[in-house]
């Protein structure tokens, strides 16, 4: 029988814990799991961005006994508009609709605070006694039997897996050599959450503008999220504004249909990108979320893919562990890598081609994408299997993803 060393998860954002949690389960407390990132030394989380959790995920967090502590402060996205107009346009027709539920009673996606699930997701890791360990991975050294992972607080661990869930600017990937390709777009997403006077019942909408998506994300209370996206050198001016100024730029986008609006925040700026990590695993190395692939917003899809690769890493580890095989070795993490490089590549071609298509000045494209989405409005099987699409319940779903326990 093999010996199963710890698990090593570099990054504690939501990949990494939410993977700790799914080992854990899967493999019982026999397989230390440990946490490491210095940014579990803030707490209560203070991150100020809220995300659209598709339902495959929900049955992700719900599998791994978290998500009934965040469901009272999750907003269920009921329905969609799409609009494609000009910043000067006086109106704003809408070419796509999607309402309806991917199951009976089943959204297919909700809106949460990123704060509350990182909150709840460290809670549930301590009640389940992985270790979160508030430092970082500074070396490690892979050898056929084993990994020897080295934190910033000079101990060594002996681990049979090191999982890089360390962000875009992963060192644990540049330490493995791993390349990336991929591309920066001259574009930044600005993130802000408004206040309004009336109720949004729900509704999430889309404006395609000329610099790119205006999304409207409905929160708990008379709240949404904005990601607006603008040039790189636009989004910069736009957030060096005064309260006053903002507030005017603010409002020829959104508009007043649901009543006053105001900024309950600080508008903040991320640039965009897209690239995907030429190889997912290395030696005992196996990367997740935005180390392994970063994509443009434009679909919402960015976390919920990053989620994904959760799903079937975890999958394929604890099925290697009811084996008795090694769960680090080669065979194990080519599973893996086979699984999600391909979808993950599909969904960046998708979402780099939507950039495309709508962040531009062009009235030929313009027409074209038009037509385009009222065709798609007028079939609903077409529309039915997008919302299964976007909801992460298409191809072939880890077990995580339908809401069953490893």
């Amino acid at each position: 029988m093999t010996v199963q060393r710890s698990i090593v998860i570099g990054g504690g954002a939501f990949a990494g814990l939410a993977l700790a949690l799914a080992l854990r389960q899967g493999l019982g407390p026999d397989v230390a799991v440990i946490v490491a990132d210095p940014a579990l030394a803030t707490r209560p989380s203070r991150d100020p961005r809220a995300t659209a959790i598709v339902a495959a995920c929900r049955r992700l967090f719900e599998a791994i006994g978290a998500w009934d502590q965040v469901a009272d402060r999750a907003q269920p996205i009921l329905d969609m508009v799409v609009t494609d107009s000009k910043l000067e346009d006086a109106t704003r027709p809408v070419f796509l609709t999607f309402a309806g539920n991917v199951e009976p009673g089943e959204p297919f996606a909700h809106m949460v605070e990123n704060r509350h699930l990182i909150d709840v997701l460290l809670a549930r890791a301590e009640a389940e006694g992985i270790e979160l360990a508030a430092t970082a991975v500074t070396d490690h050294v892979s050898r056929p039997d084993g990994v020897a992972v080295t934190l910033a607080d000079g101990r060594t661990i002996e681990a049979s897996l090191l999982v890089a869930a360390d962000g875009a600017r992963s060192k644990l990937r540049e330490r493995a050599g791993i390349a990336t390709h991929g591309w920066d777009y001259d574009q930044s997403g600005i993130v802000v959450t408004v206040g309004h006077e009336r109720d949004h019942h729900g509704r999430a909408e889309e404006h395609f503008l000329p610099a790119g998506p205006f999304a409207i994300l409905p929160l708990t209370g008379k709240r949404s999220s904005l990601v607006w996206t603008e040039k790189r050198s636009e989004a910069a001016r736009i957030i060096a504004l005064s309260e006053e100024e903002f507030h005017g730029e603010l409002e020829q986008r959104f508009g007043l249909h649901l009543g006053e609006i105001k900024a309950l925040d600080k508008p903040r700026a991320f640039p965009l990108g897209y690239f995907v990590a030429r190889s997912f695993i290395a030696e005992r190395l196996a990367l997740v979320g935005d180390a392994a692939h970063v994509i443009h917003p434009i679909a919402g899809q960015g976390l919920n893919m990053g989620l994904k690769d959760v799903a079937a890493l975890a999958e394929v580890i604890v099925d290697a562990a009811r084996l008795g095989m090694d769960l680090g070795q080669a065979d194990v993490l080519d599973r893996y890598q086979r699984w999600r490089r391909f979808d993950t590549m599909a969904m960046g071609l998708a979402t780099n081609s939507l950039n495309l298509l709508f962040s531009n000045e062009s009235t030929l494209l313009r027409t074209v994408r038009d037509i385009g989405l009222g065709l798609v409005d007028r079939a609903p099987p077409l529309k039915s299997l997008f919302i299964r699409q976007a909801a992460g319940l298409s191809g072939e779903v880890p077990r995580l993803l339908k809401g069953e326990a490893l």
